[in-house]
């Protein structure tokens, strides 16, 4: 049975037979060089395999599994530096924050609150509703994290959402769901439909992809609902371990005032290795468990 865990007015966490599955920082007291935002971290298997990092030495914005986008507009809300065409990485006064306002529903199983992205000058750009949902399966020994955004942009201008590669940097397409893993993943495998690899899959389009480290495993689903569906991927294992579905990764997505995203995506999480056929059960499993987003999630935020 999932437990809930509400410790603070920061964070909650959600238990399932003692062991702690996910702790959700919803209102971190970040450095607002570090963009401020919510996260997923730590986060474990079901036999208590740790799959994620915080704040890691060489990019000390990651942050677990968070969503996060680094080129809105002229704002950053990843972290750190923007990258910024003909001049690369730069230092600039726009490391904007995403803040908590009010829960809608907060359960064991569903967790959905309201958001505000403000950029670094305080002005107020879009309106999100959030929501997760946690899934176990005990007989497959894996459970499921359903995760859902609805933006809005409410800052009275259009406003282009891309990456680094829409800015010119080749390969750079990061920006959405970004999970960061610990270093035991280092070097781990990555599947992509029948295919096993490793950084040479960057960029390519599929609906799912699984990370493997050989004691545990995260499949990423991409819903097929979503822009640009199926999705570019990013994803690293040589230098460090990351995945990211990156619907803005090569094209840049406009949104005029008062227009609405909406994205979802699965993270089914399993210890052991499952292999390129099993990840792609799991990939199954985590698209069954997207159609419980519908009925919330299909709104406009107002």
């Amino acid at each position: 049975m999932l437990q809930l865990v509400h410790e603070s007015d920061e964070s909650l966490s959600i238990d399932h037979g003692g062991q702690r599955l996910l702790t959700y920082a919803y209102q971190p007291d970040s450095p607002q060089l570090e963009s401020p935002r919510p996260y997923f971290h730590p986060v474990h298997t079901l036999g208590g395999e740790l799959v994620t990092l915080f704040r890691p030495e060489d990019h000390v914005w990651h942050r677990g599994i968070a969503w996060s986008l680094p080129n809105v507009g002229s704002a950053n809300f990843w972290g750190g530096v923007t990258y910024v065409r003909d001049q690369g990485y730069v230092q600039l006064p726009n490391n904007g924050a995403m803040r908590h306002e009010a829960f809608l529903r907060l359960s064991p199983n569903t967790v959905a609150h309201r958001l505000h992205w403000v950029t670094e000058q305080g002005e107020v750009w879009f309106r999100e509703l959030r929501r997760f949902d946690v899934s176990v399966f005990e007989a497959a020994g894996v459970w499921v994290l359903a995760f859902a955004t609805a933006m809005t942009n409410v800052s009275g201008h259009e406003i282009a959402i891309g990456s680094p590669t829409t800015e010119g940097r080749d390969n750079a397409g990061y920006g959405g769901l970004f999970w960061r893993g610990p270093e035991s993943f280092v070097g781990g495998r990555v599947y992509l439909d029948s295919r096993v690899g490793r950084d040479e899959l960057m960029g390519e389009r599929a609906p799912w992809m699984g990370y493997t480290n050989g004691k545990a495993t995260l499949v990423f689903v991409d819903a097929p609902e979503n822009q640009g569906h199926p999705t570019q991927w990013f994803v690293r294992s040589g230098m460090f371990a990351c995945v990211c579905p990156a619907p803005f990764f090569s094209k840049e997505v406009r949104l005029d005032d008062g227009e609405s995203l909406l994205l979802r995506y699965a993270v089914v999480i399993s210890d052991g290795d499952p292999g390129v056929d099993g990840a792609a059960d799991l990939a199954a499993l985590g698209d069954a468990t997207l159609s419980t987003l519908d009925a919330e999630m299909h709104v406009k935020v107002a």
